[in-house]
């Protein structure tokens, strides 16, 4: 089965829902971290407890990412992303209510499973409302909404701390929950995958392997790497995740088939995307803090001195979806990623414990605008380089493997900051944080080279996209958008 009922307006109301619903789970990836003192004043708690409020959402979210996808491709994508929606709308209620440190616990825990249904979701069911040649333009759109999340997550988190209360960093979601609801209900249609039966064996593998890798990424810099549960869970979540593909090679109808990696296209974005991420979160994690801890500014002034870094997509990416319909995704996501990995290493050319703000601009531009030429042709390369049927699953994929970027380059990044600085003096923290800044620039840069490896047509101009096995046939698609 494929695309089934259209709607009237379905192009333009697929762009609004998806986008929205797409910027609610990014932001709750990043809107609590400044808000973690207001939470412990008002709900108690030990540091451990706190991190886990973060912790908590960004596991379930990564590690279900996958599982969600498969739901959709089994069961209707638009009526599981109703499904997620509404847990995501009502464990963010839940999280606003919260009494109590161990309930808000639960409830990002709960916001972050209805994110992993809803977020691989927006991607499948935009690219079955759009027509092959204007999706580049409209994944453009859906990045930079997706890029503004990530940019005003620390400062929406930390204006409506500071003026109003940190209850209303969760408040913010229901109405837009509320809003979408009947919206997508009404405005999108309907799709499925290959209607192939839940891949039970082959999601316990998954899901544990990522629980296990990624609850040992996200704790190692907290509570140390020689305890016992770190090693632990990255050693039983590598061997699980092993276990994963040994299994999908074999399996009838797996839930990731990997005969997918045998394309240059599929292996070469998603490898970028690991790497991208690896290096970019591992550079805001330290930077933010440098911003704060160093210059002295404060959480809004910090995260408005970010800006253009981590604001810029929301400028760049609907022309870089435009240039990737045009001339195709590979030389636009390899220049971002090129210029991403020149923004960084001439930041940490420039970062001293006084730097004036003039001094750091210009290496956040250039970064910025590397962010931006990455987000929109990488979507399209990633659903452009499988058959339509396939897109949830791809989109699954691709968004956990980003999650593990972002989480291992948190750990990589401040491991290498822990081992040549600290926290000891503005000194020293730059100490730490110039080779974590070269570190990551050098990341980055591999990943430029692996967008190389994408086949020139790969998610190309829309003559070439127009027989890639990603679309459907001309006519079905037509009339599928009105």
């Amino acid at each position: 089965m494929s695309q089934q009922t259209a709607r009237s307006g379905g192009t333009f109301w697929a762009l609004v829902i998806t986008s929205v619903a797409g910027f609610m789970a990014a932001l709750d990836n990043l809107v609590v971290t400044t808000a973690l003192p207001s939470i412990r004043e008002d709900l108690g708690g030990r540091l451990d407890d706190l991190e886990w409020t973060v912790s908590a959402y960004t596991l379930t979210f990564a590690v279900l990412l996958m599982f969600g996808a498969a739901l959709g491709d089994r069961f209707g994508r638009r009526r599981m992303f109703l499904i997620g929606l509404t847990v995501f709308t009502g464990a963010s209620a839940a999280a606003a209510l919260a009494s109590g440190i161990d309930g808000l616990i639960a409830a990002r825990a709960v916001q972050g499973v209805g994110a992993a249904i809803m977020m691989p979701l927006t991607l499948t069911l935009l690219t079955a409302a759009v027509p092959v040649a204007r999706r580049g333009m409209a994944y453009g759109i859906w990045g930079a909404v997706n890029g503004l999340a990530v940019a005003s997550g620390p400062l929406i988190g930390g204006s409506l701390t500071e003026h109003i209360s940190w209850h209303w960093i969760f408040w913010l979601n229901v109405p837009l929950g509320l809003a979408l609801l009947p919206l997508a209900r009404l405005r999108l249609a309907e799709s499925f995958g290959t209607g192939a039966p839940l891949d039970a064996p082959g999601t316990l593998l998954a899901s544990g392997g990522l629980f296990g890798v990624l609850y040992g990424l996200v704790r190692g810099p907290v509570v140390g790497w020689t305890g016992s549960l770190v090693p632990t869970g990255l050693i039983a979540g590598g061997a699980l995740l092993v276990a994963f593909v040994a299994y999908s090679v074999r399996a009838k109808n797996p839930m990731l088939p990997m005969r997918l990696f045998r394309s240059r296209a599929f292996s070469g974005i998603n490898a970028a995307s690991l790497l991208m991420f690896l290096g970019m979160f591992g550079s805001i994690f330290l930077l933010s803090q440098y911003m704060q801890g160093v210059l002295g500014y404060s959480p809004t002034e910090a995260g408005l001195r970010m800006l253009p870094w981590t604001g810029m997509p929301m400028l760049v990416a609907p022309l870089a979806g435009i240039l990737s319909d045009r001339i195709g995704g590979r030389p636009v996501v390899a220049a971002g990623l090129l210029l991403q990995a020149v923004g960084l290493g001439w930041m940490a050319a420039v970062v001293t414990a006084d730097v004036d703000y003039a001094g750091q601009l210009p290496a956040l531009i250039v970064s910025g605008i590397g962010m931006g030429l990455f987000f929109a042709p990488a979507a399209n390369l990633v659903m452009s380089s499988v058959r339509a049927t396939e897109q949830g699953i791809a989109s699954g994929a691709n968004n956990a493997l980003r999650e593990v970027g972002g989480a291992l380059g948190i750990a990589v990044m401040a491991s290498i900051f822990a081992a040549r600085g600290g926290y000891e003096s503005g000194q020293a923290f730059v100490d730490g944080l110039k080779p974590a800044l070269v570190t990551g620039s050098a990341v980055v840069a591999v990943a430029a080279l692996a967008a190389l490896l994408i086949p020139a047509g790969g998610g190309g101009t829309r003559a070439e996209r127009a027989g890639t096995p990603a679309d459907l046939p001309e006519p079905s698609l037509e009339k599928a958008v009105s």
